[in-house]
């Protein structure tokens, strides 16, 4: 597997319920700009739309070397995932406060593009501070361990 690009702001800001792996569906040589792993996911997300599942604000850059297809580099790409679960996430995402993010962009092994999609939910600020309390905390100790 080999890793495009990731999220990193995600399990920052989201609380990770689930994740599915999608397929994506690209045009022109979004793929040749894929491998030379030029992709963000900052500030993107999906969203269920006529029972298909889209994804929103991906930039993925033009290849240089492309004379002929150039796509727009944040155009709506769809997402390929199974009618049960775009209505397993339909009704989650109903609910309220829960919303589909990607995590990571990767090829796996049979070469193919992949998304790695999770539901989740957002988190407050008084949750992540308390968060990072709770690493701080555990640093500490692990230092005092390690000097004894």
């Amino acid at each position: 597997m080999k890793i495009v690009a990731t999220n990193r702001k995600a399990k920052r800001d989201y609380q990770v319920i689930e994740t599915y792996e999608a397929g994506i569906e690209l045009k022109g040589n979004e793929v040749k700009s894929l491998r030379t792993k030029s992709c963000s996911l900052n500030d993107s997300f999906a969203r269920i739309e006529k029972d298909e599942l889209f994804l929103y604000n991906m930039h993925i850059p033009e290849f240089e070397k492309s004379s002929f297809f150039k796509a727009e580099p944040t155009r709506t790409r769809k997402l390929l995932v199974h009618k049960n679960e775009i209505r397993k996430l339909t009704g989650l995402t109903v609910q309220r406060g829960f919303t589909i993010i990607p995590l990571k962009v990767y090829f796996n092994e049979r070469s193919k593009a992949k998304v790695e999609i999770a539901l989740a939910k957002g988190k407050h600020v008084y949750d992540k501070k308390k968060k990072l309390k709770e690493e701080i905390v555990k640093r500490e100790t692990q230092r005092a361990l390690k000097s004894t």
